[in-house]
């Protein structure tokens, strides 16, 4: 058993697909089989059910799975640790953020940043808020920013910015003209939320809840744009951050929620346990020393 044996059995797991793994590790399905194969002799157990068309784990193939993402991952540390010492205040950060937070964030630190460390290369994807956690748990982005508090005992993560959730309206409507308003007296409202891979959509939904009533949803949307065109257009209301409320205050009415408040903070997080490279540690240090 080697690292290349784990490897190939670690991409089949995760693709359920011995040709997607062959594509991914540019390796010929035949040789993938082979090495799979010698290695459920070798350990004397199946690992994989082929007998459908997706590849499923055995429960042995489950456990095995488990241990061989850890030392991936342990071997992976170690390459990079080589590596920077070898190439230092050199190196790539691939980040995570959800839609719309480079705008909101990255203004203040990046322009920064790359004149500091300009042979570092940030790459940044775009994930909703759950599944940025997964990927940063599964060592697919090395650093993430989200809404906090995510799982202490699996991330670390560093406060960046905090902000009220508020209500938006449109002109027309009678929230037009109020400061303030109870969440309670909104439960006839018909509301435009976030879908379900979104960590605003569960808060917004739990918060009514606590007001004593269940959100009547007419619409769903996963982009900012739509939900404040919606309100625009008087499809209904939504809670939203305020810095997005005022990308529309020219077209809306932004109303504070009195009860119960809100708070939305995005932090900086970061798989627990795993070696960091010198890149994101860098990065992490700067980003507390200039966040907004």
């Amino acid at each position: 058993m080697d690292i290349q044996h784990l490897t190939y059995f670690a991409e089949v797991a995760k693709q359920k697909n011995f040709t997607k793994a062959s594509q991914v590790l540019h390796v010929s399905q035949p040789s993938i089989s082979k090495m799979i194969k010698s290695l459920e002799e070798e350990l004397q157990v199946t690992l994989l059910d082929r007998s459908e068309r997706i590849v499923e784990l055995t429960d042995a193939g489950k456990v095995v799975f488990a241990r061989t993402l850890k030392i991936l991952d342990m071997v992976e540390d170690l390459h990079s640790s080589v590596n920077e010492l070898v190439h230092v205040r050199t190196g790539t950060i691939k980040m995570g953020l959800m839609p719309t937070l480079g705008v909101m964030l990255f203004p203040y630190v990046l322009a920064g940043f790359r004149k500091n460390y300009p042979q570092i290369d940030l790459q940044m994807v775009e994930y909703s808020g759950k599944l940025l956690e997964q990927k940063v748990e599964q060592g697919e982005v090395e650093l993430g920013i989200t809404v906090l508090p995510v799982h202490s005992e699996l991330f670390g993560s560093i406060p960046l910015l905090s902000e009220k959730l508020v209500v938006i309206a449109d002109r027309e409507h009678w929230l037009s003209g109020r400061k303030s308003v109870p969440l309670s007296d909104l439960k006839k409202e018909s509301f435009i939320i976030f879908t379900e891979d979104y960590v605003l959509h569960d808060v917004v939904k739990q918060a009514c809840m606590q007001s004593g009533f269940e959100p009547n949803v007419v619409y769903k949307s996963s982009l900012w744009d739509i939900v404040g065109e919606m309100v625009v257009a008087q499809f209904g209301i939504s809670v939203v951050p305020m810095s997005v409320a005022n990308r529309f205050k020219d077209r809306i009415s932004v109303v504070s929620i009195t009860s119960p408040q809100i708070d939305w903070e995005l932090g900086l997080i970061y798989k627990k346990n795993k070696y960091l490279s010198f890149a994101a540690r860098e990065f992490i240090t700067y980003v507390q020393k200039e966040k907004p």
